[in-house]
């Protein structure tokens, strides 16, 4: 038995994963590999070959490390558990004219708790993955996230739903290195194609990276179901007709197809009239919004009013903002206004680099 515990590793056959895998077992501790099989592109009717992390070579290449190294290393799927929840979600929030983050309803729901039931199977002391986060304990004994040091890469906005019990059992090694020094670490540790691997950056079931089209094709008559929808003005003046509600999302400028004389944006989706809103780009601008299906991390609830740096998308720098309490949920108030808030997408709250949590966007505009 390791002195340091036994650890069961999310292998994607990427650099991330295999270096975090390579680095634990380098550092004493008894590694398990597991590579979880989400998907098969295949099913969703897609044009293109199956690319990212549930493909064939991806886990040729995570069992191939694994078994250099001399530790086991399973594969899971989870393909019944993930399309029933994930995929489900992703096409019902649409349907609802709201913008969805898989990625977070996977971490949430689905990863996490997967890996957690097998590796207490497997007598696994700790589950410990590629993301570019770090998990603490803060003075008051709960466990929180904090941003990875390479800002760039860092991952915690979509970390934010884990619970204390998942936390406690996580370790992600990486929050403390930039990509650069992972890609030497891959090259130094005999592994060179791994450090010019090149990311996906697309949603691992919408490989081709077309959400509308995948939409079509998961619901049967979806464009016949929505045609005939009208893009209208603040007002509710009729300015032409749109493709489907579910095939906009707030903030779009382009494939609008529309000639208004002027920059238009997407600036609300009401899927109960079918119509989607178009307003200039001051339009989007919010000082306000409600966060509901909240999270906590770092504290067990906030103070009334207390102040947060708010994240309401992933590439989002953050906003200065206060936190109340309202409805069962959380009501932000930016100090300055935002541009862009997506029911649906997920709102995340950080003190300094901490979360202090998180939760999805119900709606903006509330005054």
């Amino acid at each position: 038995m390791s002195r340091k515990g036994k650890v069961l590793v999310a292998m994607s056959g990427g650099i991330d994963s295999t270096v975090t895998a390579l680095m634990l077992h380098h550092e004493g501790y008894e590694v398990v590999g597991i590579t979880m099989k989400t998907w098969d592109y295949a099913s969703s009717g897609g044009s293109t070959k199956e690319t990212g992390c549930c493909n064939l070579d991806s886990f040729n290449d995570a069992r191939a490390a694994a078994v250099q190294h001399g530790f086991p290393h399973f594969i899971l799927d989870i393909r019944e558990e993930f399309g029933g929840f994930v995929v489900e979600n992703f096409v019902e929030e649409y349907l609802a004219g709201r913008t969805p983050n898989p990625c977070v309803m996977c971490n949430t729901h689905i990863k996490w708790r997967a890996l957690l039931k097998r590796a207490n199977a497997l007598e696994c002391d700790f589950i410990a993955t590629g993301h570019y986060a770090n998990v603490l304990q803060s003075d008051n004994g709960r466990y929180t996230i904090s941003k990875g040091l390479d800002e760039t890469k860092d991952q915690s906005y979509v970390l934010w739903g884990l619970d204390q019990e998942l936390l406690s059992r996580t370790i992600m090694p990486l929050g403390k290195y930039r990509k650069t020094e992972i890609r030497q670490m891959a090259h130094d540790m005999g592994y060179p194609e791994l450090a010019k691997k090149s990311e996906s950056y697309e949603i691992c079931f919408v490989p081709d990276n077309d959400y509308r089209g995948f939409l079509k094709r998961k619901i049967d008559g979806l464009e016949e179901q929505v045609a005939g929808g009208w893009f209208v003005d603040k007002a509710g003046k009729k300015l032409g007709q749109h493709k489907g509600y579910p095939f906009y999302t707030i903030g779009q400028r382009k494939g609008l197809d529309i000639a208004l004389g002027k920059p238009a944006y997407v600036t609300a989706i009401d899927p109960q009239t079918n119509t989607v809103v178009l307003g200039d780009e001051t339009d989007l601008e919010q000082n306000d919004m409600m966060v509901g299906k909240i999270n906590w991390m770092k504290y067990d609830g906030i103070t009334e009013g207390m102040e947060a740096i708010t994240k309401i998308r992933y590439k989002d720098r953050g906003s200065v903002s206060n936190l109340y309490s309202a409805d069962g949920g959380v009501k932000v108030r930016f100090y300055e206004n935002v541009k862009s808030i997506a029911p649906g997408q997920s709102a995340v709250f950080y003190e300094e680099d901490q979360v202090i949590g998180g939760g999805i966007i119900q709606r903006g505009s509330l005054l």
